[in-house]
């Protein structure tokens, strides 16, 4: 605890560095501050809305990543950039999307050190708090493929999966739109009662408050869950290339009548820790 409150270390570190030191604590002070995790553990309450999106992997198989730190700058570093890519690698290498447990790895590159203080040693090195904040894996299914969109340098990163005969362009063309328009389900199945029920009642309170006749206040109503499905369902949203059709019918244009899409990610940076 002592050595813990003198370097702000976790306590497992303290523990590993008191028993490679035989429990002298200057000398466990220096085995953390060697391996950069007292300077690590120092700035972990500094906040980290910055960073990078990243998806690594192909057609039948996908990691999207992000990794967090404190400035833009620092965002752009090589260093991060790198550190960013090589972990979103051993991702999909590994499997493992669970944040602790991924930490927990070995690194891939310095098998004698942990994905967490590999990290560690990267706040020590860049000077700022970095955060990796999730991970999520995507493989394809039969008769599907995946395609993928990073905007902005990586702060909105997308991965869809959707019917093979749709063809690699026309699925990249819906990730682009994805993380355009932000949509919430996929199709109108994956709206809850729950919602709907919400969204219901919104609409008949505003109608009940421009005080419309009850014989159309149905049909108004109807009208406006209508434009609730457009706005928030992706196959029901007008396609961001061409508005005259939704991307329900892109993608059947392009693929025939049974193509479609699946599943759809979307990581905007700093979503997580209340930037956005």
């Amino acid at each position: 605890m002592e050595l813990r409150q003198k370097t702000g270390a976790g306590m497992m570190d303290c523990k590993r560095a008191l028993t490679e030191t035989d429990g002298n604590i200057d000398e466990a002070i220096k085995v953390l501050r060697t391996k950069g995790l007292a300077a690590a553990a120092k700035k972990a309450h500094r906040a980290a809305s910055e960073g990078a999106v990243v998806i690594v992997g192909d057609a039948a198989k996908m990691v999207i990543l992000e990794l967090n730190c404190e400035t833009d700058f620092v965002a752009r570093n090589d260093d991060f950039q790198t550190l960013a890519a090589a972990l979103a690698e051993q991702a999909l290498a590994s499997g493992v999307t669970d944040v602790e447990a991924f930490k927990a790895m070995p690194f891939a590159g310095d098998e004698n050190h942990t994905v967490e203080q590999i990290i560690s040693q990267k706040v020590a090195t860049i000077g700022e708090n970095i955060v990796l904040s999730r991970i999520e894996l995507v493989e394809a299914g039969e008769g599907t493929m995946l395609s993928s969109y990073v905007h902005g340098g990586g702060t909105i990163g997308v991965l869809v999966e959707g019917s093979s005969s749709a063809g690699a362009d026309a699925l990249h063309d819906v990730a682009l739109h994805i993380a355009a328009s932000e949509p919430r389900f996929v199709s109108r199945a994956e709206v809850t009662d729950d919602i709907l029920a919400t969204e219901k009642e919104i609409a008949i309170k505003q109608v009940i408050d421009q005080g419309k006749p009850e014989h159309i206040a149905e049909k108004i109503v109807q009208g406006k869950m209508e434009k609730f499905f457009e706005s928030e369902v992706l196959l029901e949203q007008p396609f961001a290339k061409d508005t005259a059709i939704s991307v329900g019918k892109h993608i059947e244009q392009s693929g025939g009548e049974d193509a479609t899409v699946l599943r759809f990610v979307r990581f905007k940076l700093g979503e997580e820790t209340g930037k956005n």
